[in-house]
């Protein structure tokens, strides 16, 4: 089929990485010529976006995004002539932190306490029932640590509000929690459902740098718990494609805290990890095809992510049991410029290979 990203950035380049080999052909709308994904198919420039849409539609049989901030009412009116998966209900559920947090509530999912804040008096009244420690996020539009502010203190409030810049914010309660998890899942257009391992996420500043999978002494219960939370959105919201639910462990039991409606950077270990990507598997469903299996090929796998300079890739090359991903993306603090991926049968090579590779982590 003729698929078409709106996006070109490095999870349309592995999307498209993984599609041609199942015979598909690729078509991207970008910001410009050098995106990360242009390389790898027709490329319409965003200098006027609605011609460039127009253009992206009339190439694609099917289309597909890579970011829950893509206009809801772009997908309304391209879906009215084509299909795009995952679909309207999806995107505006996710770009949106309130309305995530609303469906979790809806399906009994557990989740932070929250308020949603649109005056500094909305957030006072909101920190008087929620309590502090709380964290006061942007409600749309927020990644990798960008659009927060960590409230400790009574004292921090005016300061808090004011670096929402005036926009629609969530407070959350603070989930005190063991450790970060996420289930990348895929629902099939003949709603089949496939589910990767739980693994472990380590952030520094805001942004993944290292996920481990599958994560360590995660039980068939607790597998199985998160599971059943990724199935009832799926099928709430009609998903086809890839979602991503980010969990906490804590010593209640799982609590939900967003998702993602993509595919995602802590499934990026898959494409060597797993028996069928994130990324094929993906393109399988928008596609109607059968999903691909999800077991992992190994014991042990990570990802560790590059980011602000490109370091000692060379390091990488010689290790045997490591795969590297460049995005074609220059230096620049911050910035997700690849990523690196290790596969190992035992516990001591897995961590031979981590420490080896030390220079890529804060």
């Amino acid at each position: 089929m003729k698929i078409g990203v709106l996006g070109a950035g490095q999870l349309g380049r592995m999307l498209a990485i993984a599609a041609y080999p199942l015979g598909h052909q690729m078509a991207f709308t970008a910001n410009s010529k050098d995106a990360p994904a242009a390389p790898l198919g027709r490329t319409f420039v965003n200098n006027n976006k609605h011609d460039a849409i127009k253009q992206l539609t009339n190439a694609s049989e099917v289309i597909t995004y890579e970011s829950e901030n893509t206009d809801v009412e772009i997908v309304k009116e391209i879906n009215k002539t084509t299909d795009v998966y995952p679909g309207a209900k999806s995107l505006f559920t996710t770009q949106h932190r309130g309305r995530e947090k609303a469906i979790f509530v809806k399906l009994g999912i557990p989740c932070a306490p929250y308020q949603m804040v649109n005056s500094l008096r909305d957030l006072e009244v909101a920190v008087e029932k929620i309590g502090l420690p709380a964290i006061l996020k942007t409600a749309t539009e927020g990644y990798d640590g960008k659009g927060q502010f960590v409230i400790r203190t009574k004292n921090q409030i005016e300061k808090a509000w004011q670096s929402m810049s005036g926009v629609e914010a969530i407070l959350e309660g603070f989930v005190n929690f063991k450790r970060e998890l996420s289930l990348i899942a895929v629902r099939g257009l003949d709603n089949s459902h496939k589910y990767y391992p739980l693994v472990e996420n380590t952030h520094h500043n805001g942004i993944l740098r290292l996920t481990i999978s599958p994560a360590e002494n995660i039980s068939a219960k607790v597998q199985k718990q998160a599971e059943h939370y990724m199935q009832t959105l799926l099928d709430e919201m009609g998903h086809v494609g890839v979602l991503t639910i980010e969990l906490f462990e804590t010593s209640n039991g799982l609590v939900v805290n967003e998702m993602a409606p993509r595919v995602h950077n802590s499934g990026h270990w898959s494409i060597e990890g797993a028996r069928t990507s994130q990324f094929e598997n993906h393109v399988r469903a928008i596609t109607n095809s059968p999903l691909g299996e999800t077991d992992c090929l190994q014991q042990y796998c990570a990802m560790i992510n590059i980011i602000g300079k490109h370091g000692p890739v060379n390091k990488v090359l010689e290790l045997s049991n490591t795969h590297l991903h460049l995005y074609g993306k220059t230096e620049r603090k911050g910035r997700k410029l690849g990523h690196i991926t290790i596969t190992a049968n035992t516990l001591n090579e897995f961590k031979t290979t981590l420490s080896a590779l030390e220079a890529f982590m804060p």
